[in-house]
């Protein structure tokens, strides 16, 4: 479990019970819109860390016959039900913010409410930043948006405690404040349920790598092989952490089996130096066939791609 991304989760569960309790005591002192809302969006985190904990647990199981290449996939489900949960919250926050709208109150023991709320925030805070350095060490999309959400949830809990704090100083007829705050944490949490979604459904649409990573594919391939190399048909995707990369080499037809074989092999351990978790499959063609030029079929000139991206 020491080196396991599953760890990270249930750091982030467990922050998330402890901020529960400490939102929703705040809220229940208070009676205020504006920290239920922040209530509701840490019911949504713990939701959101069991549903991680699912899917970080499939996507690490081994691949087996059904799953040839793996479960990596599984992340995605999890940051796409997050960013659902999330939207979903919003809808509820919204809709409190309004009625409280329609009837303005003055909240009751404000300062102790927003003491608490900030307590919370710190609770956040620090379990967010241990998960994103959990998602830099095993490059994984549950654990970075997750770690993203506590974040979101800091930065809306500081703004509703500075927005809030100036009904300390300010007269009743500022009680309408409470749900206008509401009301644009919730907007702030419908964008990042919308960016979850959009990355959840990137990943399950087998994007390409980033150009980053394609640029250092390219040079791991002209490195190892020469820089006059010839390959086409760069195809690669990524599932949860784990990179799947295919193309065509084309050598001299007259190379033997075990010189390509060698060859191959080198390639593939100058990728893997440079990116992690990687699945490298090359598909050898003689050079003087015509017919080993099908890079309109299979994605075209990786190299030539990179050029035109530079200009």
């Amino acid at each position: 479990m020491s080196d396991s991304p599953q760890k990270y989760i249930y750091y982030s569960i467990a922050a998330s019970i402890i901020t529960l309790i400490l939102k929703f005591w705040a809220w229940h002192i208070t009676d205020s819109v504006g920290l239920l809302s922040d209530a509701m969006e840490t019911l949504v985190n713990l939701t959101a860390g069991l549903f991680a904990l699912a899917a970080l647990t499939l996507a690490l199981k081994p691949a087996d016959h059904s799953h040839t290449y793996g479960h990596g996939k599984a992340e995605y489900f999890s940051s796409g039900a997050e960013g659902m949960l999330i939207l979903i919250a919003a809808v509820g926050i919204v809709y409190a913010s309004v009625e409280r709208f329609m009837s303005p109150s003055v909240p009751n023991n404000l300062l102790t409410g927003l003491l608490i709320a900030l307590l919370s925030s710190v609770v956040n805070f620090i379990t967010a930043k241990i998960m994103l350095k959990g998602a830099r060490i095993h490059d994984s999309i549950t654990l970075e948006a997750d770690a993203k959400h506590l974040l979101t949830d800091v930065w809306t809990s500081v703004g509703l405690v500075l927005g809030l704090g100036l009904m300390l100083f300010t007269p009743p007829s500022w009680a309408i404040l409470d749900p206008i705050i509401a009301i644009i944490m919730a907007i702030n949490i419908i964008f990042t349920g919308f960016y979850l979604i959009r990355k959840s459904y990137s990943g399950l649409m087998d994007n390409t790598l980033p150009q980053s990573e394609l640029a250092v594919i390219d040079k791991s391939i002209r490195e190892c092989a020469g820089k006059d190399i010839l390959y086409h048909g760069l195809r690669t995707r990524k599932a949860g952490s784990q990179r799947f990369i295919d193309f065509h080499l084309l050598l001299p037809g007259k190379s033997t089996i075990e010189s390509s074989h060698t060859m191959c092999n080198e390639i593939e351990k100058c990728i893997k130096d440079e990116l992690n978790n990687c699945h490298v499959t090359i598909h050898v063609e003689p050079e003087e066939d015509k017919n080993s030029y099908d890079c309109e079929e299979t994605g075209g000139l990786c190299g030539s791609v990179l050029r035109s991206n530079d200009k």
